[in-house]
């Protein structure tokens, strides 16, 4: 049994103070602090917030194929000192996860390997549409429209309605490849640049994909996910179909936090698809968040190591796992968010988004996922810290306000605050 003392929970939008006790991994009770009880471990949370673990919906943990950058092990290691109880993998691996069988050896890698809980994205082809029909208990179906790994390319509109037919949940990387590929041939060789990259990428090659899918999902009457927006165009589309359908988003803390005129420091690290956008769309993403048209805030996690991303041919992607909730907790601090908004867009609207079961929320009969944070202490962002393989972070040399103290993954500690305890593996996550 666990017993969680003297943390604050949230209630009814106001912090109070309680006690909870977890045993078997589930939370059973939540009681005043005066109902304190004897546990096989007690940690003591005075002055800490416990909000329910995150889960983050977009995560390359870059195993099979690619583990000189990532794995399981370090996804997990990663995810715990962030804060995250829940990852979802993407499909784009070297191979694809686009059978059945593949999904099968990828799950079995997971439960080898990840101290987090974990779920996964399965890929879509031209011409795997039985494969995907087969696909057990999985987040969604990763259709790409601009090109990724292998294989993974939806450029026919007949497929994609096919897909979208499937009744499974769908989810969107948005990128006109046609447009895109025209742009790119048009510019000519040269360097890599951020405004190289934003111009080939530019706003009407994401609108233009989002619109196109949203098309092909309303007409299938499909439940559609776009992954990480990244413009004001994207916004009000989003704003424009989701209340008739079954239609989310996220949008990426890159996207939130990192406008492109204040990146060009990072030079390769900032390059991203789709890419770092101007001020004014960061704002429009601001917006959008505040006012509910973004359901939730997840990292695209694509770590990279630092001698490919130095390279004249960087590959696009950047770290995020350990800095998400770091970077919304400053934001709250800076009253840009609500404590309420942190905890909707990181848990609860994740697992109401993907259906995942018994997970988002602190509350009795659920997962005792559960992150406590330190919302007064500061903390700055130091590449040698981190836990990701890669080690680096584009927001290396950050300063700020609140802090993961502790993890708690299915009712066990994962993360105490300075150290990953590897005693555990997580759980697959079960979606309705």
């Amino acid at each position: 049994m666990l017993l969680i003392k003297n943390c604050k929970v949230l209630e009814n939008g106001k912090a109070v103070e309680r006690n909870i006790i977890a045993e078997g991994g589930i939370i059973q009770k939540i009681t005043a602090p005066s109902a304190a009880k004897s546990a096989d471990e007690i940690i003591d949370a005075k002055g800490k917030l416990a909000i329910p673990g995150l889960i983050d919906a977009h995560v390359h943990c870059r195993e099979p194929g690619m583990t000189q950058k990532e794995d399981f092990r370090t996804a997990g290691y990663a995810a715990a000192a962030g804060g995250v109880t829940t990852i979802l993998d993407m499909p784009n691996n070297r191979p694809a996860t686009t059978t059945a069988w593949l999904l099968e050896e990828k799950r079995k890698l997971a439960a080898e390997k990840c101290i987090a809980n974990y779920g996964f994205h399965f890929g879509a082809t031209e011409g795997n549409l039985a494969e995907i029909r087969n696909a057990k208990n999985i987040a969604s179906v990763k259709v790409f429209m601009g090109s990724s790994t292998g294989d993974l390319l939806i450029s026919n509109e007949g497929t994609l309605d096919s897909i979208m037919g499937t009744g499974k949940r769908i989810a969107v990387h948005a990128e006109d490849e046609a447009m895109l590929k025209a742009n790119e041939k048009s510019q000519g060789a040269g360097t890599w640049t951020a405004e190289r990259h934003l111009e080939a990428r530019n706003k009407m090659v994401a609108a233009s994909a989002a619109s196109l899918a949203i098309t092909a999902a309303k007409r299938k009457n499909a439940r559609m996910h776009l992954c990480h927006i990244s413009t004001a165009e994207e916004t009000e589309l989003m704003a424009k179909f989701r209340r008739n359908m079954n239609l989310s988003c996220e949008v990426t803390p890159h996207h939130l936090f990192l406008p492109v005129e204040d990146a060009a420091k990072l030079g390769t690290m900032a390059k991203v698809n789709p890419p770092l956008r101007r001020k004014e769309d960061v704002a429009a993403l601001w917006n959008a968040l505040n006012s509910g048209t973004i359901d939730m805030v997840a990292t695209d996690h694509a770590p990279h190591l630092l001698e490919e991303k130095s390279s004249d041919e960087p590959p696009s992607g950047m770290p995020g796992l350990e800095t998400m909730l770091p970077l919304l907790l400053d934001a709250m601090n800076r009253g840009r968010l609500s404590m309420q908004q942190v905890i909707s867009l990181t848990s609860a609207n994740p697992a109401r988004v993907f259906g995942i079961q018994s997970r988002g929320h602190i509350a009795e009969g659920y997962f005792a996922d559960i992150t406590l944070i330190d919302l007064k202490k500061e903390k700055t962002v130091r590449n040698d810290e981190l836990q990701t393989k890669c080690k680096w972070s584009a927001f290396e040399g950050w300063k700020l306000k609140g802090t993961v103290a502790s993890t708690i993954i299915n009712g066990r500690l994962a993360y105490d605050g300075s150290q990953v305890i590897d005693e555990h593996k997580g759980n697959e996550a079960m979606f309705g």
